[in-house]
Parts: C-alpha cells; structure tokens; sequence
C-alpha cells in the first residue's frame, strides 16, 4: 500500500477528477465511485480528524477489549491512527471494521518503513505478534479495501497520463439560433428605413473558454470564438433590432478575450485585460438575468444599459475595491487601440497606442445594503476617432451626432436591482451622455442623448431553473444638439420604443431553448417607419 494511506482516503472525488477535462469523463465517473465507496468505508474527512496520542482518548474502547492493548501499544508507540474529535473510536458500528482496518494498514505501512530505513530495532517482537493478530482479524476488511485503494490508483494513474492540466479547465458553450425579421418599412412608406426583404435564418455561435488559477484565487482566461450569426441591420437598416449574441466569423476560430484577474490583499479584485475587454463583465452591471449573451435577453439593448459599453473589445485595467462589501468602489481603463502603435505607416491624423487611441475611463459606485436591493451610479468619459458612442445600440444619429469626426462623451447613469423575493427581480437603468465633436464640420458642437430600460424577471416560471423575462425602454435617442447643417438640427424627431418578451427554458442543466419576440416601435426615433418586429429561438447548449 501507498505510504499516506490516511490522506489517499480522505481526498473528496471531486478533488480526485475535477481537474479533467471532459473527454475523461467516463473514466473519471468510474474513478469517482471507487473514491466514494473508499470514503465511506473510511468516513473520515480532513475536517473532522485529529491525531490522537494515547488510545484513552478512544472513549468507546473499553480496557476489558482485547484489542485495548493493541491500540495501546500502536497508538502510543507509532502515533498512527486518527480518531474523531469528540473523542470516540465508534467501535460499536459496523464501519468501524473497515475504519479501523484502514488505521492498521497506515500501522503496518509505517512499520514497514521503519524495517526498510534498518530501525527495525524500534519495533518490538511483542508489537509484530500484535500486528499479525490484528492483521488475522481485519484481513476481510483489509482485503476490500487495498482492492479498492489499488483500483483506484490505477485509474487515476490512467488520468494523470491522459489529462490536459492541472491548473486549467474547459467551459464551453454552444448556441443554435433560428431567428427572422417582419413588419418595417414598404413601397408607399414615408420613413427613412429600406424595405424589408429578410429570410428566416438558421446560425450559430461556439465559444471555448480555458480558465486557469495558479493560486485558488485568481483566473486566467482565454477564449476562442466562432461564430456566423449575421446582424440583422443589415436587413432592417437598425441596430435596434440587433440580437444579443450576433457576431460573425465565418465561423473561422479565433481568439477574441484574453485577461487575467487577481485579488489585491483582500480589499481589492484586480483584473487585466489584454484584449476582448468588457466592463460589464468585470464590474457589477445591476442586470444579473439578462446580461448573459447566450442566457440572457435576446437584444443588444436589453443585456445592460450602453454606459457599460464604450471601450469594448480592446485592452483594460479594472480595479474594484471591497468587491463583497455593502459598498463597492470600481474604476476602469480601457483602450481600442492598445495594441497599435503610431508609426509612419498609419494615418497620421489618427492617434494610436494604450494612452493616446480611443479610450473610456470609467467610475462606478455601488450600494448594496442587502440582498434584496442593489443600486449603482456611473460615470465614464471615452474618446473615439470613429465615433460609435453607444456601441451600437439606439439610434444611428446616437451612435455618431456629428457625421464623423473625433468625439469626447460623458456618460452618467443609474441602475438599479430589486428582488422582493427569490423568484421575482425587478430592474432598469437611465443615462444621460453629452457627447462632444473635436474634429470635422461639427467641432466645438455638442448633443444630448439620453435612455432608459425598466426590467422584470420570473425565475422558475412553469419549471425550475426556467426564466420569464420582460423588458421594455427607449434606447439612445438625441434630444438636443447644436449641430444644425443647412439649418436643420440633428436630433431624433420622435421616440423608439424597445419591447421584449422571452422564455427561458431549462431543458436540462446543460441545455436552454429561449423562444423571444422583439419589437421596435418608432425604429430610428422616427415614426414615419413602421414598427419591425424580430423573432427568434436561441438553444444554449453549455458544457
């Protein structure tokens, strides 16, 4: 037998195979069975032993037993069996055979040491004759369990030699999407929309996550994506209407999230993103059902409020102080252009680089006085060369005021989260941004968006684990600006209405199918264009 007998039995199975991927898993399964079946012959577990120096300790073990006098002689010469804190040997249970047997074989094993490093001298005639004798009365015992010891050995030495890492694990998802388009604009229509000429469209999106810790605290992430999920405003000339998990690739696989996060002492979470950066991933986004892209709402705008979206998808650091505390403190940096450097070879009037290319610093606070209610303000500040301020969400006038040109914006918002109880959450956020021309016709000129969402959400509707989501608001809008080409001022004329229904259903813990109907009234904050209507049927395989 292995020498540590104690600690081999006291491993939890999951210790034992979670560090594997799921290509083992069926190995692993039968590697698991034989842990648990060990473990509960056993019973015992890390957090519930203690070395026991003298075999009075055992308050069970009566001195008229015969095998007193063993466990006398072994507990106190050798110091190799473990009892309970409570002071009890539990003899008087079945268990306790195989229990006890497997404090005699972590006996023998360390008389067995002894011989072999020539002390054989420490043990007496007396305590071998006392061995075999135990040996003769546990060998049933003793038997199973150096059976099942060995098998387990054996298996996990199969996975040892088959495994991927010790330190990292795979997360994958997988979506399905049927989705289509109907309603908007035709022929005799006044509005400033194309016609609708959609197809139904079936597509999908793969997603492989490789998350690695090196210290139990901390997680490195790579992620590799796939994708051919077409946004639809190519159709509806919109992004209102565009999907929550829309993305194209070709399907080709490509890297796309890299960052690394850590905690700070124990006052702060650190996380560093080298590219692929998403602040509503780092920091508390206030929209805990619908923020999953592959899980949650089925629209852009229904995910999280746009304030969290300036300085998507390039380099960051983000800092979050007391992240577990009733109060949160987070600030972030995050730059499109980190990985670029200004060089003769690119556009001179473009500024490039982790400082000087487009970037968002933002600040956010966070009050949480229970568990029931969870309100944040924010505030960032991002500049863009090519403006697309509300990371194409809301209007196309929104997104850029100033027909091109570079942009300054300040972003302010709320959010907010209650939960009367557990299966009811109610949300919504506001914003308000000003956002600022440097460059072109419009520079020195400014425009006023704003925006807003109310949320709600059923879990366990008509099964458990399901989701009843509804979300209703008015995406990015501009209400005044200064900018007035020919005359005419560049504001949105009417109001855009967003409504969205869906049903997530809990097919099982690794499958969800979300039927979802989004509706845009007014799209563009233009009611000359008829109301479009988008229609979906995402299943989230996870895994």
């Amino acid at each position: 037998m292995t020498k540590g007998f104690w600690n081999l039995i006291k491993v939890s199975p999951v210790v034992v195979a979670a560090t594997f991927f799921a290509a083992n898993s069926a190995l692993a399964a039968e590697v698991n069975e034989q842990v648990t079946n060990v473990a509960q012959l056993s019973e015992t577990q890390d957090n519930n032993m203690s070395q026991v120096t003298s075999v009075s300790q055992f308050s069970d073990v009566q001195p008229t037993d015969w095998a007193f006098q063993a466990l006398q002689s072994l507990v106190e010469r050798y110091g190799c069996i473990a009892g309970y804190p409570n002071s009890t040997y539990r003899g008087n249970r079945a268990l306790t055979r195989y229990e006890f047997a497997a404090g005699l074989n972590a006996c023998l094993d360390r008389v067995n040491e002894l011989i072999a490093t020539a002390t054989a001298d420490l043990v007496s005639k007396q305590d071998l004759a006392t061995l075999q004798r135990l040996q003769e009365e546990y060998s049933a015992e003793l038997a199973t369990l150096r059976g099942r010891v060995d098998a387990v050995e054996a298996r996990t030495a199969e996975l040892e030699a088959n495994q991927f890492s010790t330190t990292t694990k795979l997360v994958g998802e997988a979506i399905f999407n049927v989705s289509d388009v109907f309603g908007g604009n035709d022929d005799d229509d006044a509005g400033n929309l194309p016609n609708l000429d959609s197809n139904t469209v079936f597509s999908n999106r793969v997603r492989l996550n490789l998350y690695s810790s090196f210290t139990g605290t901390d997680r490195l992430q790579i992620r590799l994506n796939a994708a051919n999920i077409v946004s639809n405003s190519v159709v509806t000339g919109t992004n209102m209407t565009r999907l929550g998990f829309d993305g194209n690739t070709g399907n080709s696989v490509e890297i796309d999230k890299v960052n690394y996060a850590f905690n700070f002492g124990s006052a702060a979470r650190v996380k560093v993103d080298v590219t692929g950066a998403e602040v509503y991933e780092n920091i508390n986004n206030f929209n805990p059902d619908f923020a999953s892209s592959g899980s949650g709402a089925i629209s852009r705008y229904g995910r999280f409020s746009p304030i969290y979206r300036p300085g998507s998808g390039g380099a960051g650091l983000t800092v979050t102080l007391n992240p577990k505390g009733a109060i949160s403190l987070s600030a972030a940096y995050l730059s499109n252009d980190a990985n670029s450097p200004t060089t003769s070879g690119l556009d001179p009037d473009l500024n490039n680089g982790l400082f000087n290319g487009d970037s968002t610093i933002l600040g956010q606070l966070a009050f949480q006085p229970n568990q029931a209610l969870n309100v944040g303000l924010t505030y960032a500040r991002s500049y863009q060369e090519d403006p697309n301020v509300f990371g194409s969400t809301g209007s196309s006038l929104a997104n850029d005021p100033f027909e091109g040109g570079r942009t300054d914006s300040n972003h302010y918002g709320v959010q907010a989260n209650f939960r009367p109880s557990s299966k009811l959450t109610i949300g919504g956020w506001a914003g308000f941004s000003n956002v600022e021309a440097r460059t072109g016709v419009a520079a020195g000129q400014s425009a006023d968006v704003f925006y807003w969402a109310a949320t709600l959400g059923i879990k366990d509707f008509g099964r458990e684990g399901s989701l009843l989501g509804l979300i209703f608001g008015q995406s990015p809008r501009v209400t005044s600006s200064e900018f007035a080409p020919g005359g005419v001022e560049q504001e949105d004329i009417d109001t855009s209405y967003h409504a969205e229904a869906l049903y997530r259903l809990k097919v099982s813990d690794n499958i969800a199918i979300t039927p979802g109907l989004l509706v845009i009234f007014n799209p563009e904050h233009n009611d000359a264009n008829d109301t479009v209507y988008v229609g979906t049927l995402r299943t989230t395989f996870s895994f």
